[in-house]
């Protein structure tokens, strides 16, 4: 039976319940009742790509926690899926058995590919749906946020419209259209405004792509600065995170929560923000210190916040954050249907699958 080295992450927990026959049954049933929701018959999604990957099924897979563990784990390893973890010459004169490594992402800084190419060992990269879903559902927040959309959606009688704080009342059509009847100000345009990345791993990136296509300008901050050659291709100019703040109209969060991001957005940073700014958050809550939070969109110097990851989950009864017309708070839905987690199971076993198969001609 070939044995999986795998770097533990919440998605790729998925792992040992799809090839490994031995994973226990409280894994398994996890795993079924996370999908549940999108896909009923887990069991019979596993069978079905069971017969897809020859030589991958059936697997012993075991999870590498931090590096040493991986080193410590890397002498019976057949396959390899990693996301941060480094793979180098030390590593892999570790890995006699080793035929094919996936990254889970498409930033490849990780891994040593040169020398993972003089040995023989095939990389490949796993572009991930779920990264792609948690792009557009950030964009949706900015686009939401700067044209009202949750305060106005259905708010169209003039009763409704007063009842909304909103001042209806006719234009002269003689030399006028009728657009925005409702008189509802403070509607933005994405268009010729700057967008503002903190942190451009995948997520990042994918949310610049998408503000050139709209034409915004793209800054970003993150603790090293990407190559001139990323930096042209997203169209993205690195500053600080103080010139971030001052000059950006949307800003969106793209960090891991550890000691030094957290509360990253404090007050400080809250009073450094250009007025009105939009704010939006699809990475952890606490990125955003919550009482400066508060006192920024209390005092107006905030334009509106989206947040999909919460601090509570579900929201505790009287969250404050409620309150608010210019905030969207929504259920850790970002990532989208379970099927893009599949689906990226889907490719990455095919990838170790073949891998395994050119080494055994």
């Amino acid at each position: 039976m070939v044995r999986i080295l795998v770097e533990d992450d919440p998605y790729l927990r998925m792992v040992p319940a799809i090839l490994d026959p031995d994973a226990p049954d409280d894994h398994r049933k996890a795993i079924a009742d996370f999908v549940s929701h999108d896909v009923a018959d887990f069991a019979g999604w596993c069978r079905r790509v069971q017969q897809t990957i020859p030589g991958l099924y059936p697997a012993k897979v075991e999870f590498a926690y931090e590096q040493d563990d991986l080193r410590a784990k890397l002498p019976l390893a057949d396959g390899l899926i990693v996301e941060k973890f480094a793979i180098g010459e030390a590593e892999l004169a570790l890995a006699p058995r080793l035929v094919g490594i996936v990254n889970f992402g498409t930033l490849m800084s990780n891994i040593d590919t040169a020398a993972c190419e003089r040995r023989g060992i095939p990389v490949a990269s796993q572009a991930r749906r779920v990264n792609v879903a948690v792009a557009e559902h950030a964009f949706a927040l900015m686009i939401a946020l700067a044209k009202r959309l949750c305060d106005t959606a259905g708010v169209v009688e003039e009763v409704a419209l007063r009842e909304a704080g909103f001042t209806p009342t006719p234009y002269d059509r003689r030399y006028t259209t009728n657009s925005n009847y409702g008189r509802i100000p403070n509607l933005r345009t994405l268009n010729g405004s700057v967008f503002g990345a903190i942190g451009m791993g995948e997520i990042g990136r994918n949310v610049a792509r998408r503000a050139a296509a709209f034409g915004m300008t793209a800054l970003y901050h993150q603790r090293h600065p990407m190559s001139d050659a990323d930096e042209q291709a997203y169209g993205a100019q690195f500053v600080s995170l103080e010139e971030l703040l001052e000059r950006s109209d949307f800003i969106s969060l793209h960090l891991p929560i550890d000691a030094g991001t957290k509360g990253i957005i404090d007050r400080k940073a809250l009073q450094t923000v250009k007025p009105g700014a939009i704010l939006v958050n699809v990475a952890r809550a606490q990125l955003v210190d919550r009482d400066a939070l508060l006192e920024a969109l209390d005092s107006g110097r905030l334009g509106g916040y989206g947040l999909d990851v919460g601090y509570d989950e579900p929201a505790k009864p009287g969250e404050p954050l409620l309150g608010f017309k210019n905030v969207i708070l929504t259920p850790h839905t970002a990532v989208a249907g379970r099927e893009n987690g599949l689906l990226d199971m889907e490719d990455v076993f095919a990838k170790l699958s073949r891998a395994m198969a050119a080494r055994r001609k």
